[in-house]
């Protein structure tokens, strides 16, 4: 059943014009709801490094719309995010920055030029995120001389990255299963009746 709904996943147009100002208003509803779920999240109580409320949809505006939507909002959220409601914090903000925008572009890549499905566009991401992020904890702490982690001042940053995904369990568990069932769901219900 995994494999035929990663298969069944019909793609959305995968090809922004960015002389097309819808192009900036799909990106700009992209934004807004990267920005707006982390601080729905918040307001529970519910911890974004535990769920990744962020990552959803960017991951889906790289699968719908391409890398390049994927780069722009993965770039755009975390900074939005800031403004909005001060997470991530700033002391991670460029870490998290490197990492998101990874998944835009990567999970757009792989879908768009290399007609991967979304599962599999999906979990390439996820890993090429996490090599983004460890890069980038490691040119912090060339450039800082700290590890910005949980784990304290004495963390690796493999140490830290680790704890970063060990931490994010459920979220990436959710992230698996419910972005190629939404996308599934779409294709469904997006196609018009046959006549008959």
């Amino acid at each position: 059943m995994f494999r035929r709904l990663a298969i069944s996943v019909r793609p959305l147009p995968l090809s922004l014009r960015l002389t097309d100002a819808r192009t900036y208003l799909i990106i700009a509803a992209f934004v807004v709801l990267s920005v707006l779920t982390p601080w729905a999240f918040h307001q529970f109580h519910l911890a974004g490094a535990t769920y990744l409320p962020m990552h959803f949809f960017i991951f889906a505006a790289a699968l719908a719309a391409g890398w390049q939507a994927g780069a722009i909002v993965g770039l755009l959220t975390p900074f939005a995010s800031y403004a909005v409601s001060g997470m991530p914090a700033l002391t991670i903000l460029p870490q998290v920055a490197v990492e998101v925008t990874a998944y835009g572009i990567i999970a757009g890549l792989l879908r768009q030029k290399f007609h991967l499905n979304v599962i599999w566009s999906l979990l390439g991401a996820m890993v090429a995120g996490r090599l983004a992020l460890l890069v980038a904890v490691v040119i912090v702490q060339v450039v800082t001389g700290s590890v910005y982690s949980p784990l304290g001042p004495s963390a690796t940053p493999f140490n830290a990255v680790w704890n970063t995904i060990a931490q994010s369990w459920p979220g990436i568990l959710a992230q698996v299963v419910l972005t190629p069932a939404a996308f599934w769901a779409y294709g469904r219900f997006s196609r018009k009746p046959q006549a008959g």
